[in-house]
């Protein structure tokens, strides 16, 4: 292993803060750039620059000395979406433009699955059409877009698509789970429940990245899905936050289709805490390949789903008296619940 100064845009964030602890750990000098405050202990262990990734501005100061690009920022798809349209794909390209000017090699940029929009066939294979639904979905694709001009051009250039994350530090929507869970209820989720879904644990995620930041060009220069490689179905994940909270509490279905319908409604008039590829996605198979993943790099990953989300879970637990009072639309966050929040009353 080669040490080198990382820069992490979206440090701040759920995955920023897993990479730069997994990083550090590892030995290497990290820099967050990000809109948001650094409030974490690791401040001190590394180099801190508050900005928005759009403000070039701040580029001399975010890429001075760095070797490697890891490109986290990212609106999520709660914000605004001309925000995210500006954040996700006009920002990638401004940091790839840094990039390349400041004469640095490498850049990982972190897509996601959502890139596949609402897939008719499993596993997902990185060859697969990309149609992202909605405004994230469709930011994330063209960035990949933006991406691929700049590999053809000699950037060095892996492109990670991961699954779902969980781990330290993630609420989102997972919060619904980990509340319901610790508050001794039922979990309600869409059809049945048996649909095979996959996660992904975050530590998995910090290691995938460092390994395409380290591996060959020839190797790394490439688009990869990430996820957990033991999963079951939507059912076994969630039940098993049931059991870790003990109280005998069981994941219930609700009909599918007048739920979705239900879900669109609230969407449209701003009372959902879940956006359309969430919903329309949950009562059915969502799994991707991680052939090429494990074939190229030699890495499996360590968590399953279960234990990526009773890890998770056990972190709410801990920390659940400093996060109850927030909420947002980042991953970092509890989701506003709107509406959904009323099921707790009834389950």
């Amino acid at each position: 292993m080669v040490v080198q100064t990382y820069l992490v845009t979206g440090g701040a964030g759920f995955l920023g803060i897993n990479l730069i602890r997994h990083l550090l750990a590892l030995g290497h000098a990290v820099r967050s750039y990000d809109i948001a405050p650094f409030d974490y202990p690791e401040a001190a262990e590394i180099d801190v620059l508050t900005g928005d990734i759009r403000d070039r501005s701040v580029h001399d100061r975010a890429f001075d000395g760095v070797d490697v690009v890891v490109h986290c920022a990212a609106a999520l798809p709660l914000a605004d979406p001309a925000e995210i349209h500006s954040t996700n794909v006009d920002g990638t390209r401004l940091m790839l433009e840094a990039t390349v000017a400041r004469g640095i090699a490498r850049f990982v940029h972190i897509s996601s699955t959502a890139v596949y929009g609402i897939p008719d066939h499993h596993p997902l294979l990185e060859t697969d059409p990309m149609q992202g639904v909605g405004p994230y979905g469709e930011s994330k694709v063209r960035a990949e877009e933006v991406c691929l001009e700049f590999r053809e051009k000699g950037l060095i250039l892996p492109i990670l698509r991961p699954k779902s994350f969980v781990g330290p530090e993630r609420l989102g929507a997972f919060e619904l789970l980990y509340d319901f869970a610790y508050t001794g209820h039922h979990f309600p989720v869409l059809g049945a429940g048996h649909n095979l879904y996959q996660l992904l644990d975050v530590g998995d995620l910090s290691v995938v990245c460092e390994l395409v930041a380290q591996g060959d060009a020839e190797t790394v220069n490439d688009t990869f899905n990430v996820g957990a490689a033991r999963f079951g179905t939507m059912r076994e994940s969630f039940q098993s936050v049931l059991d870790r909270a003990g109280y005998g509490k069981h994941v219930i279905g609700l009909p599918a289709a007048p739920a979705i319908w239900t879900l669109r409604a609230l969407e449209a008039v701003n009372l959902s805490p879940l956006y359309k590829w969430i919903y329309e996605t949950a009562a059915k198979d969502s799994f991707v390949s991680i052939d090429r993943l494990t074939e190229r790099l030699g890495f499996v990953p360590q968590f399953s789903n279960i234990e990526a989300l009773v890890r998770n879970y056990d972190w709410y637990v801990a920390n659940r008296d400093h996060i109850a009072a927030k909420a947002g639309v980042s991953h970092r966050v509890p989701w506003k619940r709107g509406v959904l929040g009323l099921i707790k009353r009834v389950v």
